[in-house]
């Protein structure tokens, strides 16, 4: 395998012997000259800042670790991928990140805010209106039409239903479900619930949406409209999706995947230019290194 498509967890820095790219260039600045400041350059903060997180279950002599000293960040508007093994701790990790489950030490910034030490009644309000999330479960209301369950979020946050209406709209013609606003969702196939699904993870705008194994009970070629329909919420929206699972093809679709083993980050990938085939064989690479799930994605 290339080792140069492999992350910063696993690169070794090049040994240099000697020639120019070995010495080190100093400038003296001229005392008769006074210095100039160097120009501000303003840093971009990440929407997602994982700092050494921790889980532990268990006390005394019966410990788990699932999650050990866990660091990354993800930028706005990044699509991301978690892989790894069943019992590697990639969905104990979404669920600290989203606030579903606590971390036993370290801290998660989201937007620049500390979820990991919020009071309850405000994290309540910045899951609300700050996180979208996608199940495997669709989990949309059956007793709701599409439309309505789309507009739920917005309905909670007491957004005016002129606006409301105008928002579910747009978003649901982006992600190409208009034509079932006004079903129900036993009247839909489990690709569009999804789809449903995700455009009420979108609709609010969230900081960062979370997917966890969105396509699990999906056949391959809802699957795949799902997926494409990730990458034009990401494209169109600039949305930040963080997408957990266990499937290379599902993966592929992403800019980056982080792979978890034991608990701890193994190593990353980026796409870059590369095509989504490429980057598919590369993801199989490592998951075939790693010996995990995946090798029957495609």
């Amino acid at each position: 395998m290339d080792q140069h498509n492999i992350g910063a967890h696993s690169a070794k820095p090049a040994q240099v012997a000697g020639g120019a790219a070995s010495r080190v260039h100093m400038t003296i600045p001229n005392p008769t000259v006074p210095s100039s400041p160097a120009p501000a350059t303003r840093a971009v903060a990440p929407v997602l800042d994982v700092r050494h997180v921790e889980k532990v279950y268990g006390a005394r002599n019966n410990v788990t670790r699932a999650l050990a000293d866990v660091s990354f960040t993800v930028m706005r508007g990044e699509f991301v991928g978690i892989m790894g093994a069943s019992g590697s701790g990639k969905s104990t990790l979404l669920n600290c990140i989203s606030t579903i489950d606590a971390v036993t030490s370290g801290n998660v910034y989201i937007d620049g805010a500390d979820v990991t030490a919020m009071k309850p009644a405000k994290l309540t309000r910045f899951r609300r209106e700050q996180l979208g999330f996608i199940f495997q479960d669709s989990n949309l209301l059956d007793t709701l039409t599409a439309r309505e369950n789309i507009a739920l979020p917005l309905t909670i946050s007491r957004v005016p239903a002129s606006e409301a209406l105008v928002r579910v709209e747009d978003v649901a013609a982006r992600l190409s479900i208009s034509g079932v606003l006004d079903k129900y969702p036993y009247q839909m196939s489990g690709g569009q619930q999804q789809r449903v699904a995700a455009a009420r993870a979108l609709v609010t705008n969230p900081a960062i949406i979370m997917a966890d194994e969105p396509t699990g009970a999906l056949d391959s070629k809802n699957a795949r409209l799902l997926l494409e329909c990730f990458e034009t919420m990401n494209r169109d929206y600039q949305a930040t999706v963080l997408m957990v699972t266990h499937d290379s093809f599902a993966a592929s679709y992403t800019q980056r995947v982080l792979f978890i083993r034991d608990g701890r980050i193994f190593t990353e990938l980026r796409r870059g230019t590369s095509s989504r085939q490429d980057f598919f064989n590369r993801i199989m690479e490592v998951v075939a290194m790693m010996g995990g799930e995946g090798s029957d994605a495609l």
